[in-house]
């Protein structure tokens, strides 16, 4: 609250569901009772958001989609598999869910449903792609099978907007800030033009620090935010208007952390001014 009162902050994310697979408030829905998952990190949520929306800061709602720790052991057939049969981990020992699952598909509209009631004024859901790092020669997909990524991912963007246009609330999606200017999927089923059909806002990671070296001939990206930002953003608008999409629905994620330099405030407002000077 003080940081709301005190910038020019007016929106916040809070964590419905993170990578642990607990959602962080009390909840009623029979089948998220049933999986069992909720937690009381939150004692109060809708006292929480009446007390944001009081000075008058638009809430969002997070969603951790298919990292989730929890609901693998609930649905251990949804599991990303290894070849023995096993439960496949990344490189940093995370296990994933198969984005093609069906059930785990429900199991978030859910959670989107529940949090709607709840007063959220957005649902953005993270993490829907699948894994990036790994011994990708050791992995099997249990339900998407040999499905190309990007069809399956398609697939839930289109039931997540069925099945909550209902609901009328607004849905985003968190995507990596390399699907503003790669072709293809990037592997992990992500595509912006596929995205900007289905939700309501895209906010892809432009972090200047995990674009590669050399990226548009940049030796360090992360010391040059505003021109890593500000190319980003063309090269997105640029696919808006393939798919006559709003470009006003692009809505970047920024670097305002240290990683590949120290990130003062100047650096982060040069990638704001790099997103505005870009026409968003």
């Amino acid at each position: 609250f003080d940081l709301v009162d005190n910038t020019e902050i007016n929106a916040v994310v809070i964590d419905i569901k993170d990578y642990s697979g607990k959602i962080s408030f009390p909840v009623e829905d029979p089948l998220l009772v049933e999986v069992g998952s909720a937690e009381k990190r939150i004692p109060d949520i809708k006292k929480f958001i009446s007390e944001l929306h009081e000075r008058n800061v638009y809430v969002i709602g997070r969603i951790s989609s298919f990292q989730d720790s929890y609901l693998i052991n609930i649905y251990p057939d949804s599991a990303v598999k290894n070849k023995a049969g096993g439960i496949w981990k990344d490189f940093k020992g995370v296990k994933w869910l198969d984005a093609g699952s069906e059930k785990v598909w429900e199991y978030l509209v859910a959670i989107g449903r529940e949090s709607y009631a709840l007063g959220f004024d957005e649902l953005n859901f993270d993490y829907i792609r699948y894994p990036s790092d790994g011994n990708m020669q050791d992995i099997v997909y249990p339900w998407s099978g040999d499905r190309p990524r990007r069809e399956v991912m398609k697939s839930f963007f289109a039931y997540l907007r069925q099945q909550l246009a209902t609901s009328s609330i607004p849905i985003s999606v968190y995507l990596f800030g390399l699907t503003t200017s790669a072709e293809g999927d990037l592997g992990i089923g992500q595509s912006l033009t596929d995205a900007l059909m289905y939700f309501d806002y895209v906010a892809p990671m432009v972090y200047p620090s995990h674009f590669g070296k050399g990226f548009i001939g940049i030796p360090k990206p992360a010391e040059k935010p505003y021109e890593v930002i500000k190319y980003s953003m063309d090269q997105a608008i640029m696919k808006a208007s393939t798919t006559m999409a709003n470009p006003n629905k692009i809505r970047p994620w920024l670097q305002a952390f240290d990683l590949g330099a120290v990130y003062t405030p100047a650096m982060v407002r040069a990638q704001m001014q790099a997103t505005y000077d870009a026409g968003l």
